[in-house]
């Protein structure tokens, strides 16, 4: 299928392959904490950045390889304030739907937004 027939039939075109995703992915960059939630060799967990998302999923860098179809739980440094003042953090749980050695995309089954600490500063 070429990028005219795709532009017909409402699909978008990344690197040569037809989107078929429900909803829009927006270029999110913050800071990613991740937690496997199913996982037989103890407890796996790590940190990385956010490259994109949408209300059904989370492309986000890894330090190592996630297993498809494991249960986790994300947590995403929210860019915007709560009333402008308070930091907030997007905590997700979710399928790892693909993985490589860099990346992770996961599917979203629930999400609630909390309130986050501030940085106290040091030396204050």
């Amino acid at each position: 299928m070429n990028i005219e027939q795709q532009q017909l039939i409402g699909g978008r075109s990344f690197g040569g392959h037809l989107d078929r995703r429900e909803t829009s992915r927006f270029p999110v960059r913050e800071d990613v904490r991740y937690r496997v939630l199913q996982s037989k060799s103890g407890q796996l967990s790590g940190a990385g950045k956010s490259l994109d998302m949408s209300s059904g999923g989370i492309l986000f860098t890894t330090t190592e390889r996630l297993q498809p179809g494991r249960l986790i739980e994300i947590s995403v440094n929210w860019p915007a304030r709560l009333d402008g003042t308070c930091a907030l953090q997007l905590v997700a749980t979710g399928r790892v739907v693909r993985s490589d050695n860099e990346t992770a995309a996961v599917r979203i089954e629930r999400y609630e937004f909390k309130t986050r600490a501030s940085s106290l500063a040091v030396g204050a």
